[in-house]
């Protein structure tokens, strides 16, 4: 076999793994951020979110999304279900089906298992935004339909082979197609559910309602940034040495910056360093530098890392005036720096690095690169928001997708769950006063 092509496999096959444990870190970060009342739910969302997506994009979301077909969808090889080597209906084989992405070399199910974990991500990033409140298998229909049916339809405008890329869309790692994607749906979420009980008064004013554990939460924002060395530079889906050393440094870099940005800005807006603000400040920068990170120098990821920090503090602090309640703070990083992120694109992509097509606006490529940029977020926004929200108010009709005011003052652990994540925390009357320990130290 050609050594390049098992260098290669291996690679995507190591970097999709990295992508698939930053699972663990949606899970930790979502659940320190979160009373500990629901944290067994959240725990569990996290969890099964992976096996929904797994079986939908298995059997319909990778055919939809690679399939060849027209610009809106790919029509062949729907079903994957007999494997990636025969259609279950024929017998003949796939080769040729998937012409999207010819251009590596890898086999197919290598393909398969990366944008797996991609798919995974953009359905997980829901789970935050609308915690502490949603009916868990409400939330496991969701999970199915948005990888089986929504996020391929999108990535079949953008990476395979779609209307968006035709056009010249570029989102080298998926600020549009995984956090934007994630985040419209997650928006349309909220606003179907609505806030927490008790999170705003009458008056407007905002309640805060801290999360019960930030060790947990940076543990996971440091799994997350570990798995972004899986997501950027697994993206080139080859071991090219000259690229993926590069997108790993403008990755860091932007992280680092964003870090340093959030930190300050929220010290300077609410007086003191927000440990949850530079969390989400980190991964900002992490989401904004997902698109470009290919096609931009490292000074110009750090200075759209210095910007993500920047962004997401505001949008974090914005929601809360409109009464858009999000505990984690999912749509200010993934939605508002996923938009920011696929902007950069058209602002600071170079030509070195974008063979073909037109350079970003900072450096002499004019309005071009940068209004296809903004057509797309346009477009990807548009629908996935409007089809989210026709999916929530079906299950909100039919099934339901909000517990009870009783189940939630309670936690989701229970009403949902039957069960806690830390049994012994939970109040009980004991079974000994201090009374009786104190005659048992006089006998």
């Amino acid at each position: 076999m050609d050594p390049k092509v098992v260098a290669d496999t291996l690679w995507v096959l190591i970097t999709a793994m990295l992508v698939f444990f930053m699972n663990l870190g949606f899970a930790c970060v979502e659940t320190g951020f979160c009373r500990v009342k629901n944290s067994t739910n959240i725990l569990s969302k996290n969890f099964i979110v992976f096996a929904c997506s797994t079986i939908a994009f298995w059997v319909l979301g990778w055919g939809l999304m690679f399939g060849n077909g027209n610009g809106f969808m790919g029509l062949d090889g729907l079903l994957f279900l007999g494997g990636a080597d025969n259609s279950p209906a024929t017998g003949e084989a796939y080769k040729g089906a998937y012409a999207a992405l010819n251009w590596t070399g890898v086999p197919l199910l290598a393909k398969f298992f990366f944008q797996l974990v991609f798919a995974g991500t953009a359905a997980t990033i829901v789970s935050g935004a609308v915690a502490e409140r949603i009916k868990y298998f409400s939330f496991v229909i969701f999970s199915f339909i948005i990888v089986g049916l929504i996020y391929p339809i999108v990535g079949h405008w953008v990476w395979g082979g779609g209307w968006l890329a035709q056009k010249g869309f570029l989102d080298f790692a998926g600020s549009t197609q995984v956090h934007s994607i994630g985040g419209w749906a997650a928006l349309a979420g909220v606003i179907a559910l609505g806030p927490r009980y008790g999170k705003y008064n009458k008056n407007g004013s905002v309640n805060p309602i801290p999360g019960h554990n930030l060790a947990l939460g940076l543990i996971g924002c440091f799994v997350l940034w570990l798995g972004w060395f899986g997501f950027n530079p697994g993206s080139t889906m080859a071991a090219d040495p000259e690229a993926i050393s590069r997108i790993c440094v403008t990755t860091n870099t932007a992280a680092a910056a964003a870090m340093l940005s959030a930190t300050v800005i929220s010290t300077m807006l609410l007086g003191k360093p927000d440990l949850g603000m530079t969390i989400n400040g980190c991964l900002a920068g992490l989401v904004a530098i997902t698109a470009p990170c290919a096609f931009v120098s490292v000074m110009s990821s750090f200075i759209i890392g210095l910007i993500a920090g920047i962004v997401v503090v505001l949008a974090v602090i914005g929601f809360d005036k409109i009464r858009i309640d999000d505990p984690v703070g999912a749509l200010a990083v993934h939605l508002c720096n996923g938009v920011f992120g696929t902007l950069c694109v058209g602002l600071f992509a170079e030509s070195q690095w974008t063979p073909g097509q037109a350079a970003g606006l900072f450096f002499g490529g004019g309005l071009k690169l940068l209004s296809v940029q903004f057509s797309g977020i346009i477009a990807v926004g548009l629908f996935v928001f409007f089809v989210s929200a026709i999916v929530w108010k079906i299950l909100k009709m039919t099934m339901g997708i909000r517990v009870s005011v009783q189940e939630e003052i309670e936690g989701l652990d229970i009403g949902e769950h039957g069960q806690t994540t830390y049994p012994e925390f939970v109040v009980r009357k004991p079974a000994y006063s201090y009374v009786s320990i104190a005659e048992r130290i006089a006998e």
